[in-house]
Parts: C-alpha cells; sequence; structure tokens
C-alpha cells in the first residue's frame, strides 16, 4: 500500500505551563496542547489524523515561510502518514458481502482468509 503523507505547518504558543498548537491548516484552525513541546508535536499530529482520517481529500498546507508567528511563539511542520494512522485507528466493521458458491469453496480449500482479500481489494480501488 502506498504512504500518504501528509505534512502541516504548527504554531507552538508557549504558555506558563506547555504549549499550546495552533494548526491553522485543519478545520479552520485547530487547537491541542501538550505540557512539553514533544507532548504537544504529538496531540498536534494526532488531532490532524482525527480530523482527516474519513477523509478522502485533504487540506492544502500552508508554506512554513507564509505562516506568521509572534514574541515567543515558534513554527514547525509534522508529518503523518495516513495510511498509517488508519490501520492503527480503525475500527473493524462487520459486512455481509455475496459471492459465487465456487469461489467459496476455491478459497476455503485454500485457506483463504476473505476479510484480508476484500481489504486489500478494496483499499487498491479506492486509496491507492
Amino acid at each position: 500500500m502506498a504512504h500518504k503523507l501528509v505534512i502541516y505547518p504548527v504554531i507552538l504558543h508557549p504558555e506558563k505551563t506547555g504549549y499550546s498548537v495552533e494548526i491553522p491548516d485543519i478545520n479552520n484552525g485547530a487547537w491541542t496542547q501538550g505540557e512539553s513541546m514533544e507532548e504537544a508535536l504529538e496531540m498536534a499530529t494526532d488531532l490532524i489524523g482525527t480530523m482527516l482520517v474519513d477523509e478522502m481529500t485533504w487540506p492544502k498546507p500552508t508554506a512554513l515561510e507564509d505562516i506568521q508567528v509572534t514574541g515567543a511563539d515558534i513554527k514547525t511542520i509534522v508529518s503523518l502518514d495516513m495510511e498509517d494512522y488508519r490501520r492503527r485507528t480503525s475500527k473493524t466493521v462487520r459486512k455481509n458481502v455475496s459471492i459465487p458458491e465456487y469461489l467459496v469453496k476455491m478459497g476455503k480449500d485454500q485457506h483463504i482468509n476473505f476479510s484480508e482479500v476484500l481489504t486489500q481489494a478494496l483499499e487498491d480501488k479506492l486509496i491507492n
């Protein structure tokens, strides 16, 4: 499966304790926070994944040089492999499907995992 890397600029706003994080390109400006810079960036990455996981197209990122900061604010980027994020966070949904009986027999004889084959076929058709 191809990797679908998304890269977005974020602005870290130092607080008395930790950082608040602004993600300007997600949902007309999304916010999160963390107790440390590392945690703040992890939270930003997770928020991006949460907001985009069900989307087939993603907002265009603003160029880092176009992001304006003031004072002690810090601009940086975060990246996320959306396909990996989807695999790690998606729940499994049971679906009934109809397929020809001879394929069921052949699949069982060859110990085919029907769910795995259907998932791969759908990913190939819809994502790749």
